[in-house]
């Protein structure tokens, strides 16, 4: 998979397979929080055997920008290859430049959704472990006891919501 590199300005100035880039490198990634009518959010536990962040908690859906791809259209994307949650409007929020996992940089725009709670889920066997709703109190509370087990991006998102 090729995907875009960007610098600083998040401007694109070339392409590598997704294997090949470096950690100088800037790519772009999206992250999707979806509540339901009550505020519960729903989360997503990677699959365990992951090459970043395996077993570990995070937005509803996320992923990387490939060629050809805008922010939106990854977001979306990936919210219906990895939840089966489609036909929803998604709102942006915001765009911030950090580090990847594994000590990367990237820049990453979360988008925020609603769905009944009675929305089928289709959890995509591949990448993730499971679906779970959650209280906002629960996520929270989660959260601050076990940050280890949650991806990085999940203490932007608390700051980019105001939770």
């Amino acid at each position: 998979m090729r995907i875009p590199i960007v610098n600083e300005q998040d401007e694109i100035i070339g392409h590598k397979d997704r294997e090949d880039r470096n950690l100088e490198d800037i790519i772009r990634i999206t992250a999707i929080w979806i509540t339901d009518e009550k505020g519960n959010v729903l989360l997503q536990q990677r699959k365990f055997n992951k090459k970043v962040n395996p077993n570990k908690w995070g937005p509803a859906a996320s992923g990387t920008i490939e060629e050809g791809e805008s922010y939106e259209s990854n977001a979306y994307k990936e919210l219906e290859e990895e939840t089966g949650i489609k036909g929803i409007n998604l709102t942006p929020i915001k765009k911030t430049l950090g580090r990847t996992a594994n000590g990367g940089r990237r820049f990453a725009y979360l988008f925020t959704g609603n769905v009944m709670r009675s929305q089928r889920l289709i959890p995509q066997e591949s990448e993730v472990q499971q679906l779970k709703w959650f209280s906002i109190t629960e996520f929270k509370n989660y959260l601050k006891e076990k940050p280890d087990d949650f991806v990085g991006i999940m203490e932007d998102v608390i700051l980019f919501l105001n939770l």
